[in-house]
């Protein structure tokens, strides 16, 4: 279906194009279609799933926008690295860059092995420096960049099970604080979103009565949508010239500091 922005904001992306990791579904989807609303083209990665992230480059295509599908491990250095240099050479320029690609491998620390450990922090935490390392040079020379990090409510009040994916998303709050220190003056601000509780992929594995005891938890009574993170992430893409270095909970009110 073709599917046309409307008049709220949109074109605020226009000439602007944006690289969003692990938009095949979920946050990272949802997010690449909000930015192509407002005006955006965008480079879509995912790693395995082909057929999702497919859908998702039609849909921002049938906007009228252009669009590049890139298969890549975020973890990998190499492929990292080429990935920007393929949106580079495509597209002449990148402007937006949203680190939304993450993994989880829940288990308490009891049961935590190493590898578990590894991979987490390697694809959450050290594949955000990877592709943001990358990024930086071009938004440098262009004096214009805008980093948005999709960090977590685990990675500020942490979950149960999660002590990997916690250490990692913290690790991206404290990261994209330094990126904002030091990248200020070339006009480049790094920000981070921390999603509470959010339907997606990651949560349907969820008992129904686990699930009703989130709701409860969440003064808004509800968990969030991808819907609700892409329009904080847009937020700071779009409007948010003045803010830098900070971490914007989405989260229903469950947690706020």
């Amino acid at each position: 279906t073709m599917t046309v922005p409307n008049g709220n904001g949109a074109g605020a992306l226009a000439g602007k194009v944006a690289l969003v990791t692990g938009a095949s579904r979920g946050i990272g989807r949802a997010i690449a279609l909000e930015l192509a609303h407002r005006g955006a083209d965008v480079a879509v990665n995912y790693r395995s799933a082909q057929e999702q992230a497919e859908a998702v480059a039609q849909e921002i295509c049938n906007m009228g926008h252009r669009v590049s599908l890139i298969k890549a491990n975020v973890g990998d250095s190499k492929e990292a690295h080429d990935m920007v240099r393929r949106v580079l050479e495509e597209f002449g320029h990148l402007d937006i860059l949203v680190n939304n690609a993450g993994i989880t491998r829940d288990h308490s620390v009891r049961k935590m092995t190493d590898p578990e450990w590894e991979e987490v922090i390697q694809v959450n935490l050290t594949g955000t420096w990877y592709v943001t390392s990358a990024a930086i040079p071009s938004m440098i020379e262009q004096k214009f960049g805008r980093i948005v990090n999709v960090s977590s409510y685990g990675g500020e009040g942490g979950n149960f099970g999660q002590v990997n994916y916690a250490a990692s998303k913290g690790g991206m709050i404290s990261f994209t604080r330094v990126l904002a220190l030091e990248l200020a003056r070339y006009n480049i601000t790094a920000n981070c979103i921390a999603p509470g509780w959010t339907y997606t992929d990651m949560m349907v594995q969820i008992p129904q009565k686990v699930m009703d005891d989130l709701k409860n938890r969440i003064p808004m009574g509800r968990v969030g949508t991808p819907e609700d993170m892409a329009k904080a992430v847009a937020f700071l893409a779009t409007d948010a010239d003045y803010i830098t270095g900070v971490t914007l909970d989405v989260n229903g009110g469950l947690y706020f500091h």
